[in-house]
């Protein structure tokens, strides 16, 4: 099924950067992702982290469910995407054109921080602690978040998540694109 993912993101790929009108170098300047691995991820020969996949969606301006809800629909399944260092992050609700939000699960392994490249303008994140206790980072400063607590945040700026705990923490990602320039 891993072929079969990359298949579909790599078509999803193709369609964005047709529809912008976009080479593979302008593609790359956009999304911070050099032009080979961009063709390497449209050939299927490569499978993009979720980090990646977060870099191409915001340099296009797509939500990053343009790329798992392919997924879902093709294969009736709800796509778990570990990054580099990790992260499972899955699919709760994609983008929705009407309401202009996408909700992810994010699980992350004790001990485990993440920073995340700033999000487009007018990006705003919800973050709800499901399970366990964290810390998000935002304005140079790490800020405790506990089991049921929430936070929202313009995600335009450097930010990220971190859990100090021995047992594995897990967190809801609302993202509105509601005041931003995103494209589906």
């Amino acid at each position: 099924m891993g072929k079969e993912i990359n298949n579909v993101i790599g078509n999803q790929l193709k369609l964005a950067r047709r529809s912008k009108g976009w080479s593979l170098d302008v593609a790359s300047k956009h999304t911070g992702v050099s032009k080979a691995m961009l063709g390497q991820i449209e050939r299927s020969e490569s499978s993009p982290t979720i980090v990646k996949l977060w870099d191409i969606a915001n340099g296009f301006q797509l939500p990053l469910s343009y790329f798992l809800k392919e997924i879902q629909d093709k294969f009736s399944i709800q796509p778990k995407f570990n990054t580099e260092r990790s992260i499972e992050v899955s699919t709760i609700f994609p983008f929705d054109q009407t309401t202009q939000l996408e909700v992810f699960s994010l699980s992350l392994p004790p001990k485990h921080q993440h920073i995340s490249a700033p999000h487009n303008e007018g990006v705003i994140e919800h973050i709800l602690v499901i399970e366990g206790d964290m810390e998000y980072f935002l304005d140079g400063e790490w800020t405790p978040l506990n089991e049921g607590e929430s936070v929202k945040f313009n995600a335009n700026v450097e930010h990220g998540y971190r859990n100090l705990s021995d047992s594995q923490t897990t967190f809801h990602n609302i993202i509105s694109y509601s005041h931003s320039k995103v494209n589906n």
